[in-house]
């Protein structure tokens, strides 16, 4: 089997009532109703195997890697490794040393613009963004610009919410000025599907550096990072049925090479003198101090988990689900829809008119309906939209087109609360 093929496997059609069993959480109530979670894009919930395999760690294995010689500390350090490889596997990574283990994907993207860009960038060079960016990868790029006087640029979005692509090809926006080009592949807002392969085949052309927050991608859809030709790639643990607390970053290891550590301490290190130091290889020059090790390996779980479910199959039902959604939103009056037709995300945010987001989630959440409600990290896109906030539904593998009617019905009810 092929690495592409082992990425892929799974199940052609996926059983969300099935897996559902997988999830103890969804087993609980909310103000007395049964929980119907919409909230993935935020937060998956877990399954079992990832809460046994995490626990699994502190129950029988718990000890510092790579540093301790006992039985305990080397069979932490070959379930740490392993993690790491599999997680290298599933992203289509043809070395394990360019994964990188952090807290999360905000971690990875600071990461990046502190240590590759700040050091790097001077006045008067470019970085390349889009208007939907998260806080994670708008925030350290606007606080390195202005250490270092780089200036921001911002490709365009068109006018259902997607990027517009053709803006690469004028030679305005991304020139040899250009030092960065740094990308969501979905926004976590319009769903937006973003096709970064030729974003990064553009900014290939300028010899750009290359980065991708893959947080609401790589739990959603087939990711690969040598098919899209990367330099740097981003995401959560715990949007992927992860835990909390762990995140990834992935780098091309010549670009990992050449990047400086962002934090000092214990196993980052080759030797250390009192006047200077040298770096340990990579990975772990970027990986200080004693790391999360029960977290690597629950994540190795929720890959395991993924793997079994198939991403194609996962992608397919999570789409599916998206379109029901649009639809049954669209037929309630009062309801703005924002983002582009599919294929897009698994998530819609939208808003009902006379009643705020915040109001509208707490009323749902009565019903035992979990949604987003707010900015969702993404003040600029809210401007460009012309509103405050949005509510947001999110889906996952275990959600089913039942849970879809019953938000719909919640949201009428709403509207008939709130006499609008």
């Amino acid at each position: 089997m092929t690495e592409s093929e082992a990425r892929s496997s799974g199940p052609a059609v996926l059983d969300p009532a099935t897996l559902r069993d997988d999830f103890p959480i969804l087993r609980r109530r909310v103000h007395g109703k049964p929980l119907i979670y919409l909230d993935n894009a935020a937060t998956t919930q877990k399954p079992r195997a990832v809460i046994e395999a995490e626990a699994d760690v502190y129950r029988h294995y718990n000890a510092n890697v790579h540093r301790a010689i006992h039985t305990l500390g080397e069979e932490a350090t070959a379930a740490y490794e392993a993690a790491r490889a599999k997680v290298a596997a599933f992203i289509g990574a043809p070395d394990p040393r360019g994964v990188i283990f952090l807290r999360n994907a905000t971690e990875g993207l600071n990461l990046v613009a502190w240590a590759w860009g700040r050091r790097r960038l001077r006045a008067g060079d470019e970085v390349l963004l889009t208007p939907m960016e998260h806080h994670s990868n708008l925030v350290p790029w606007q606080m390195v610009a202005k250490e270092t006087g780089a200036r921001l640029r911002f490709l365009p979005l068109d006018a259902t919410g997607g990027l517009d692509l053709a803006a690469l090809d004028r030679g305005v926006l991304l020139n040899e000025r250009t030092r960065i080009v740094s990308v969501t592949q979905c926004s976590n807002v319009l769903g937006t599907i973003v096709d970064v392969a030729a974003v990064c085949r553009a900014a290939r052309a300028v010899g750009a550096l290359t980065v991708v927050d893959a947080a609401q991608s790589v739990p959603h859809l087939p990711v690969d990072v040598t098919a899209i030709g990367c330099d740097f790639l981003a995401f959560s643990g715990h949007k992927m049925y992860g835990p909390l607390g762990i995140g990834v970053l992935w780098g091309r290891p010549e670009r990992l090479e050449e990047t400086e550590p962002l934090l000092g301490g214990g196993e980052m290190i080759l030797k250390v003198e009192l006047e200077h130091s040298t770096w340990n290889e990579i990975p772990y020059k970027f990986e200080a101090g004693t790391p999360n090790v029960a977290g690597a390996v629950g994540l190795a779980a929720a890959v395991d988990y993924l793997r079994a479910a198939g991403m194609p199959a996962v992608a397919a039902a999570e789409a599916q689900l998206t379109r029901c959604a649009l639809a049954s939103l669209r037929a309630l009056p009062g309801v703005t829809i924002y983002g582009p037709e599919p294929p897009r995300g698994a998530l819609v945010a939208f808003n009902v008119e006379g009643v705020h987001p915040h109001d509208l989630a707490q009323f749902l959440d009565q019903d035992g309906i979990a949604v987003r409600a707010g900015h969702h990290c993404a003040q600029p896109l809210m401007a460009h939209l012309g509103v405050v906030a949005t509510a947001r539904a999110s889906f996952g593998l275990y959600n089913t087109p039942a849970e879809i009617d019953a938000l719909c019905d919640s949201i009428s009810r709403a509207r008939e609360f709130f006499h609008v």
